[in-house]
């Protein structure tokens, strides 16, 4: 594999832009093949803030990562599924927990 150098074009960075944040793939990993809701989301997510939760929804919504669906009830519920492209990330995310297991990470 040839390496080239990592400006502003380069694939890796790009990558990392979308799912390379502290909470990215935490919140990936968290929503899965299931649907969820804000609150569940929460819970599963152990550390994040509220506002830092929110923001990360909606930037993997925008990059096309998640789906969001909002119903129009009192009080509102807002569920997240992974889309297509969300849901490829989950091997690569399984290999990342698997190095941890094996490393003793």
């Amino acid at each position: 594999m040839e390496i080239n150098i990592s400006d502003e074009n380069c694939p890796l960075r790009k990558s990392l832009e979308v799912i390379g944040g502290k909470w990215t793939m935490l919140i990936i990993y968290q929503i899965n093949e299931r649907t969820l809701r804000y609150g569940e989301l929460k819970r599963s997510v152990v550390g994040i803030s509220e506002k830092m939760l929110i923001s990360q929804l909606k930037f993997l919504t925008e990059k096309g990562i998640v789906n969001k669906k909002s119903y129009p009830e009192i009080p509102p519920r807002v569920e997240y599924t992974l889309t297509e492209m969300g849901k490829k990330l989950l091997p690569i995310i399984n290999k990342i927990i698997e190095f941890g297991l094996n490393n003793n990470i």
